[in-house]
């Protein structure tokens, strides 16, 4: 478990060693490394046949290395600013504009651009997206001031912060890079003021804002479960066929497979309703349902802890069966 975890870590470092060595890009490398994992896990090959354990760890594991690395990146940049900052006027001072404030004249121009192509591409991608589904019904109403706040949502800049930090220091024939810190500065800047424009514009922008209701995926799900669930059951008749051969007791295995089948059975019935009063009634019950499950859940947690702290239970005993319980929970939250 622990060195398929290791291995999904030092796989993207890897395809960028690689295509560095071979004079290619190093971060399309480990963007296409990634983006191939991601696919094997989905496939049915060797990656998509790792533990469910092993997954649940590594996507922690990897959340936590993408929260830290983002930190990591802003931390670099508080640091290095002064000194980047500096540098850069250094460079405009050799130049027509020698003023230190055509630096934020720069920055300022650069953001604008940058927001009005946002808006452009989000205002073109909205009006491609519902004209190809015209035939699903009147098309939601989607005004400027709506896209608007979808051009400044998401602003974050650490991609371009760690592709700008990729410049070499020199060139190949050993010359400095020319205006690698204006550049860097000019990243930066663009950054931290895209910031903290979408955190004082976005809250006057979302006052009152009338969104679109969200597509439903319902049916999309509600096909998924039953496709999944009908594989379920004709693995699980199979399996108790093949470990009934032969056995004393065949009708023990009978018996088992019947109940789990049980579920699966209450599963498609669930989610093969067409009347949509009984396709309300089943996301009824199944809120009901989930509710009932945390709660008994949540006892069940309370329950563990109280002996473990009253030593009844095991410490190491306790730990694992919390964590059960935890891992039960994950699937209705």
């Amino acid at each position: 478990m622990g060195a398929q975890i290791l291995i999904s870590l030092l796989i993207p470092f890897a395809a960028y060693l690689v295509a560095e060595e071979l004079q290619a890009s190093g971060i399309l490398a480990a963007v296409a490394a990634g983006v191939t994992m991601s696919f094997t896990e989905r496939g049915g090959g060797a990656g998509g046949q790792s533990l469910a354990m092993t997954r649940i760890r590594r996507g922690v594991v990897w959340d936590t290395v993408q929260f830290v690395a983002n930190g990591i990146i802003f931390v670099i940049l508080g640091e290095q600013m002064p000194s980047i900052m500096a540098r850069a006027a250094e460079v405009v001072a050799g130049t027509s504009r020698p003023e230190v404030w055509w630096l934020a004249v720069y920055v300022f121009a650069i953001v604008a651009a940058l927001a009005a192509l946002r808006f452009i591409w989000v205002w073109t991608s909205l009006r491609l997206t519902l004209f190809r589904r015209r035939h699903r019904g009147p098309p939601p109403k989607v005004g400027l001031r709506l896209t608007m706040v979808m051009s400044l949502a998401g602003v974050r800049g650490a991609i371009t912060l760690a592709g700008i930090l990729t410049l070499p220091f020199a060139l190949a024939d050993g010359t400095p890079m020319p205006a690698r810190n204006l550049a860097i500065f000019l990243a930066a800047g663009v950054i931290v003021v895209s910031l903290l424009v979408a955190t004082f514009a976005l809250p006057r922008l979302l006052k009152n804002v009338e969104l679109p209701p969200e597509p439903s995926h319902e049916r999309e799900e509600d096909r998924g479960r039953v496709a999944a669930a009908s594989a379920a059951l004709r693995a699980i008749e199979d399996v108790s066929h093949a470990m009934a051969e032969g056995k004393p007791n065949p009708d023990l295995y009978s018996d088992i497979a019947s109940r789990i089948m049980e579920v699966y059975r209450h599963r498609i019935e669930t989610h093969t309703r067409t009347d949509e009063d009984d396709a309300a009634l089943s996301r009824r019950i199944d809120e009901i349902e989930r509710r009932l499950w945390l709660a008994g859940l949540a006892a069940e947690r309370d329950e563990l802890g109280r002996m473990a702290r009253a030593r009844q239970l095991d410490e190491v005993t306790a730990r694992r069966m919390i964590r059960e319980v935890d891992l039960q929970e994950l699937r209705y939250l």
